[in-house]
């Protein structure tokens, strides 16, 4: 019996490390699951007023996106700007009328999909994505139209890792985030708690970054998100210093728009007006 016993241990440990060694080399798929969308131009999904944009990351790899500049703005009176940074499983196009709806008025939006994300090219890795938001930099701040004194963070889930990336390097005006989570190995401690952190090549450390923010921030995070848990949320917002940190009664971690609803809204717009009008 004892043979038996060990055999069936000798089994389930060589089945362990084959997924252990198949969890490393496929993270970057397993961290940024990336859906493919046509991106159609805005006025084909109703923002009447929007261009399609492409944009070329650091190391070459072309991006596409959707700049919307604020009514009126021009070389002459140039208008803030806010850099939109989404979410996984997200993309431009499927997040079209949560844009519209959350586009503040007077301030132009700058949102694309990452590389490998709908129709952009490459393939998502940390650092890569990390190119992706300079790029988004580098192009909101070489638009005439645009005041890049007064550029704003928006990101949601895995793009508040970027936002933050971005705003602890570049001279952002202040940040919005919605569903952060603390960085990647307390994420995998939670959902992949089998697996030891030294497998872990993702750092996506926004606690961090976070506490080298010196600017305004504000987080919202949902009461019942079980893929980043309130917890994350709080802790971001704490060692940001936010300005202030929302929590989105019965909220899960892909509905905070819509539980949020008109008061989402209205607070997300006086937070940029209070700092980059």
């Amino acid at each position: 019996m004892l043979n038996g016993t060990l055999r069936i241990l000798a089994a389930l440990l060589v089945v362990y490390v084959a997924v252990a060694a198949l969890a490393y080399a496929y993270q970057d798929k397993l961290a940024f699951p990336a859906p493919r969308r046509v991106l159609p131009a805005p006025p084909a999904l109703g923002i009447t007023d929007g261009e399609t944009v492409t944009l070329v990351a650091g190391d070459s790899v072309r991006l596409s996106g959707w700049f919307l500049p604020a009514p009126g703005a021009s070389a002459a009176h140039p208008a803030p700007a806010i850099i939109w940074f989404y979410g996984n499983m997200e993309t431009v196009a499927a997040l079209a009328p949560v844009i519209s709806w959350l586009r503040p008025e007077g301030i132009s939006v700058l949102v694309v999909d990452y590389r490998g994300y709908g129709e952009s090219e490459g393939t998502p890795t940390e650092q890569g994505l990390y190119r992706d938001a300079e790029a988004a930099w580098a192009y909101i701040a070489g638009r005439p139209e645009v005041d890049s004194g007064r550029v704003g963070i928006y990101g949601r889930s895995l793009g508040s890792a970027l936002g933050l990336y971005l705003a602890t390097l570049r001279p952002i005006r202040a940040v919005a985030l919605d569903s952060p989570f603390s960085n990647a190995n307390e994420m995998r401690r939670l959902h992949y708690f089998l697996f030891p952190g030294f497998l872990l090549r993702h750092s996506l450390d926004n606690l961090k970054r976070a506490r080298e923010l010196e600017v305004p921030l504000i987080v919202f995070h949902g009461t019942d998100d079980r893929i980043a848990p309130i917890r994350m949320g709080r802790a971001v917002a704490e060692a940001g210093r936010a300005r202030e940190f929302v929590a989105i009664e019965r909220s899960g971690h892909n509905d905070t728009y819509e539980r949020g609803g008109d008061a989402y809204r209205e607070k997300l717009f006086a937070f940029w007006d209070a700092h980059l009008r």
